[in-house]
């Protein structure tokens, strides 16, 4: 079976359209709908329904996607693997948001200015989503917080955040927590802690911009737990009251992770940095 069949089905899959299917391809829709034909009639079924507003799977076209969409990413592992054989031509960059907004662009810098060849590619979502990517060998290292815990994952390094509770100066706070997003190392940290304090009643607030989630804290809305970095990079170090707290067994290191079985050619370089 032609692996570029299966790209194509893949495509067409998630975006639930053949134009669009096509236009992520960089194909004619009329090329995208031979190769389409050209793969139900090696496999003997229908993919797709047509509907008005584009494609649907048909039920084998359910049971063959998730086959076809791990063979599309080990061909395409195995490619980029191939290519950083001798030099590591091309690196993927997953990181949580807190570690984006304290460390992503130097490291960038310092990537970009002792391997000026190589080409950079970014994913920026929580934890568990990185993880999930790292896994799927969407991405090659990732900034993670805390210990992934994994028998597939090999750390590489290691950084420390400077972490308080953060709550407003002169004005009275409510029992509202602030996070960045509801699933977060840090947000789980900061209920944690107020449940052991025997806080069950909070309510809870999620801002996905920490600029703003700390003017929302200077204005009296809640508190929240942030690294000092992030509240020294807004300036907001003089106009709030920071705590810091016993993070007790809670590890909340920054690290920086890659696969085992997918460990850079640069993993040395990276294991130095600091």
């Amino acid at each position: 079976m032609d692996s570029n069949l299966l790209k194509v089905f893949v495509a067409v899959s998630e975006q639930k359209s053949i134009s669009l299917g096509a236009l992520e391809l960089g194909f004619t829709q009329s090329n995208v709908t031979l190769r389409i034909k050209q793969l139900e009639k090696t496999l003997g079924y229908e993919l797709f329904h047509r509907v008005p507003k584009g494609v649907i799977l048909t039920q084998e076209g359910e049971k063959l996607y998730p086959l076809a969409k791990e063979i599309v990413q080990k061909i395409e592992n195995a490619s980029i693997q191939m290519q950083n054989m001798k030099e590591q031509t091309l690196l993927r960059i997953g990181t949580s948001q807190a570690n984006a907004t304290i460390r992503l662009l130097r490291f960038i810098e310092t990537v970009q200015r002792d391997f000026p060849l190589m080409s950079l590619e970014v994913y920026t979502s929580g934890t568990p989503s990185v993880l999930e990517k790292l896994l799927a060998y969407q991405i090659d290292i990732a900034f993670i917080t805390g210990d992934p815990k994994h028998l597939d994952i090999e750390v590489l390094n290691q950084f420390s955040d400077d972490l308080y509770l953060v709550e407003p100066q002169d004005k009275r706070c409510p029992n509202t927590l602030i996070g960045y997003r509801e699933k977060s190392t840090h947000f789980d940290f900061l209920k944690a802690y107020e449940e052991g304090l025997g806080n069950k009643t909070y309510q809870t607030m999620i801002v996905e911009n920490y600029e703003v989630m700390l003017g929302c804290v200077k204005a009296g809305m809640g508190k929240a737990f942030l690294s000092k970095k992030i509240i020294e990079k807004f300036g907001y170090v003089d106009t709030l009251t920071l705590t810091k707290l016993a993070q007790n067994e809670c590890d909340l290191q920054t690290r920086l992770v890659c696969r085992k079985d997918n460990v850079p050619f640069i993993a040395d370089y990276l294991q130095g940095l600091c």
